[in-house]
Parts: C-alpha cells; sequence; structure tokens
C-alpha cells in the first residue's frame, strides 16, 4: 500500500490494558454522548486480555474500592461498571452481601475481561509493536506509522493523527539477572510453578505487597518446602490506606500536583510513599508474623524472615542455586541452598520514548529526565510535531501517585478523549505547545 492509500486513524493505542481499556470506553461514551465518531485501533503484544496474570493468587484481593473501576468516577451511570458486570454474571446481590468494598484480583480480572469483549473489533491482539517512524506533509510530521509485528511475524504499519502509549510496566530485576527455570520475578510466578518439582527451598526478595503475597503463596502450596523471605527492611511496612492519606488519588489533587512547584511535588511523593511503594496489607503482615512465630513454637521453622539483610552472592550449579545473604547490622553471613529464587523487585514504568526513535528528538524533557507533559497528558514536541503523543503510566514526575494505579484510571481516560476529540474538532495543527 503506497503513502497515499494508507488508512489514517484516529487514534492509535499501543498496549491494551486497564488504561487503554477505559480510554476504549470513554471514546465509545463520548461517541453516543455527541455523535462524534473517533477511529481508533489498539495494539497489544499479548495474545488475549491479559493484567498481571501471574499474580492471580487465589485469595488475594484488591487493594483499591470496585467504585475505582474503569468508568464509575468518570460516569457512574456506565454500562461497563462493576456493578454492571456483577448484574450481567449474575451476582450482584451475593456481592452485596459479601459486604466488600474490595473484590478479590482473580474475579476484577474477569471484570476486566469482560469489558475488553466488547471491543474485538477495535484490538489487534499479538501485535507487538517495533517501531514509530514520522510522516511527513510539506515539511512538518503530519502522522505517525506504527510498525506492528504480527503473531505469524508479518509487519504491517497502522498509521494516527494521535498516539496512546500505555506499554504497561516494566519487571525489575537486579543488574544482571536473567530470568530463567530457577531465578523468577513475582509476576512470572503462576506461569512458572506448575514446572517446579519437590522444591525444598524458596528464597522471595522484597518488602513489598508482591513479596509478601508470594511467600504467603508459596509456604502455603508447598507444605514440604522451606520459605526464606529477604529484605533489607526490619520488617514489612503496612500500608498506608487511610481516608485522608487517600485523598492523595482524588482526581482534584492530580490538578494540585501538576500545578505544584516541583519542591512540593517532591515533598508529596515522599510523604505519601507508604500508600503505594514496598508497603503491604496490614492483614497479611499479621498473618504471616502468626504463621512464623507458631511454626517456632513447635520448633520447626518452614517460613524464615531473613530481615535488614540483603544478597551478598547468588551463585549457581547443576543441582540449584546457592544464596548467600548478609545480615547488615552484624555482617553475618548465611548460605541457602535453594531450587528457586523469586525477585518481588517491582516494576518501573517503560520510557515513552523507547519506541518513538528518531521522532522522540521532537518531544520535551524535563531536567530529571522525564517528558514534559501537558495536563491533558500529552507529550510537549516541537512544532515540527503536528500529531499528538499521549502517555497513560509515566506520568508520576509530573501529575503524581496515582499515574500507574488504577484510582485515577477512569477520570484520566475521559480527560484523553475530550482532549482527542478537541484536536480532532480543530484539526491536526490544534495546540501543539503549552
Amino acid at each position: 500500500m503506497s503513502s497515499a492509500e494508507q488508512h489514517v486513524h484516529d487514534l492509535v493505542g499501543i498496549g491494551f490494558g486497564p488504561s487503554n481499556l477505559a480510554l476504549a470506553i470513554a471514546l465509545r461514551e463520548r461517541q453516543e454522548r455527541t455523535g462524534d465518531q473517533a477511529d481508533a485501533v489498539f495494539l497489544e503484544k499479548q495474545p488475549a486480555f491479559g493484567w498481571h496474570r501471574g499474580m492471580l493468587l487465589e485469595g488475594t484481593t484488591m487493594q483499591v474500592s470496585f467504585l475505582k473501576d474503569l468508568v464509575t468516577m468518570r460516569n457512574p451511570t456506565s454500562e461497563f461498571s462493576f456493578l454492571c458486570y456483577l448484574r450481567d454474571r449474575g451476582r450482584l446481590l451475593d456481592f452485596i452481601n459479601h459486604k466488600t468494598m474490595f473484590p478479590s484480583r482473580i474475579e476484577f480480572h474477569d471484570y476486566l475481561e469482560w469489558a475488553a469483549a466488547r471491543f474485538t473489533e477495535q484490538v489487534e491482539y499479538a501485535s507487538e509493536v517495533v517501531a514509530v517512524t514520522p510522516v511527513e506533509v510539506d515539511g512538518t510530521i503530519e502522522f505517525l506509522d506504527v510498525v506492528v509485528r504480527q503473531g505469524d511475524g508479518t509487519l504491517v504499519t497502522r498509521r494516527g493523527r494521535n498516539l496512546v502509549l500505555a506499554a504497561g510496566l516494566e519487571p525489575v530485576l537486579p543488574d544482571g539477572t536473567v530470568s530463567d527455570e530457577r531465578v523468577w520475578h513475582s509476576g512470572e510466578l503462576l506461569d512458572k510453578l506448575p514446572g517446579t518439582r519437590a522444591p525444598r527451598r524458596f528464597v522471595v526478595v522484597g518488602a513489598g505487597q508482591s513479596a509478601a503475597e508470594v511467600t504467603d503463596h508459596l509456604h502455603a502450596a508447598f507444605p514440604g518446602a522451606e520459605v526464606c523471605a529477604v529484605f533489607t527492611k526490619y520488617g514489612y511496612t503496612p500500608a498506608d490506606d487511610s481516608s485522608f492519606a487517600n485523598r492523595i488519588f482524588d482526581p482534584a489533587a492530580v490538578d494540585h500536583f501538576y500545578a505544584a512547584p516541583d519542591e512540593v511535588k517532591a515533598r508529596l511523593r515522599a510523604y505519601h510513599a507508604s500508600t503505594n511503594y514496598s508497603v503491604v496489607d496490614l492483614e497479611l503482615i499479621d498473618e504471616l508474623y502468626r504463621r512464623h512465630y507458631q511454626e517456632r513454637v513447635q520448633g520447626k521453622e518452614r517460613l524464615r524472615i531473613f530481615n535488614a539483610s540483603r544478597l551478598a552472592d547468588v551463585e549457581r550449579d547443576e543441582t540449584g542455586l546457592r544464596v548467600t545473604v548478609e545480615f547488615l547490622p552484624t555482617g553475618e553471613r548465611t548460605l541457602l541452598e535453594a531450587d528457586v529464587m523469586v525477585y518481588a523487585t517491582g516494576y518501573r514504568p517503560a520510557d515513552p520514548l523507547t519506541l518513538l526513535g528518531t521522532t522522540g528528538r521532537l518531544c520535551d524533557r524535563l531536567p530529571g529526565g522525564g517528558v514534559r507533559l501537558g495536563r491533558d497528558y500529552r507529550i510537549v514536541t516541537s512544532q515540527a510535531l503536528r500529531c499528538g503523543i499521549y502517555v497513560q503510566g509515566a506520568s508520576e514526575h509530573t501529575h503524581g501517585l496515582t499515574s500507574t494505579l488504577l484510582s485515577n484510571t477512569a477520570v484520566r481516560a475521559g480527560e484523553i478523549a475530550e482532549s482527542v476529540a478537541e484536536r480532532l474538532r480543530r484539526g491536526s495543527s490544534y495546540a501543539l505547545s503549552h
């Protein structure tokens, strides 16, 4: 297909997790409300919809209210709400009788799949984006070509007037560490566990919610194995989910944060890190402590806590791993022969400029290295780039702690949908700088 014949989408979305799913819903509901139709396509490298499938552990619950679903904070009457999902599944009354604001993670994932199933005509699964290239018209970049490798290896191009980057989070592993049959990231847990045979000892590294959940799951699922939790803190830190602290996730807090001086932004992020980073639900902390103490009473510790400790060395041979743990206050070292090590060391947002190639040179960066974003989550660019590039996820430095969380997803998606619609209404030369 020649350049002139290439179909131009109003919007191309990279990734189809909760963020771009919420955007697809917002665009559809806007069309129903106004009659304006946006031609949108979403590209997802997974073969089907999935959201942290490797951590859909039995008994784990969401850490946000079901009211912070894909739509309710933006449109409480939406047919895509969690309550509508419950009604459709025939469980509305059962859920009400359950008397909880926090559904299981498995149920919430089913809700997301239920919503995603209504957009199959707009989503191309098994489609990995490999490049984004600019398309010039009369000396300015009017469109972006998104090069996609499909499941059969074929390369195709999707051209767009606007691009929304929602590539999700990248798992963090220590430098030089590669995931394999013995070393995993926590996000791979349920994918890798079926291949584990008669393990004697697991080592779990990390002090956050995922680390505690992995420790809890392995201890319960493998009654013949020892589970060693290693973290540099003296103990797990409880998550601050108190009512006033949760206001940091309110839509109004995004406005406050965006307008605040840089030093205030830094303070707010530091003050409220305990709402999200390296913290654990208090109920789970208490449960792990109860088990640990009970085993000490019985004189057989299967759950071993190496607090205030770090990994000093990791070696491997044909039989497994040799892990040296150093107790930081004294320097004392313990050698653990393990079958599997799980790094529950978190995630980081993907750099939104990674896929943009030469186009990224036209995007402004802040002194700290992050991209400069407008309030509508659009990257500030030079006048040479006339198409809009929006970011969902990598915006904590400009928009606050809600960037990678569900709390503000519905509202953010609505704001991006309105911004894209306004650009389409005014033409591609609309408001290209802030």
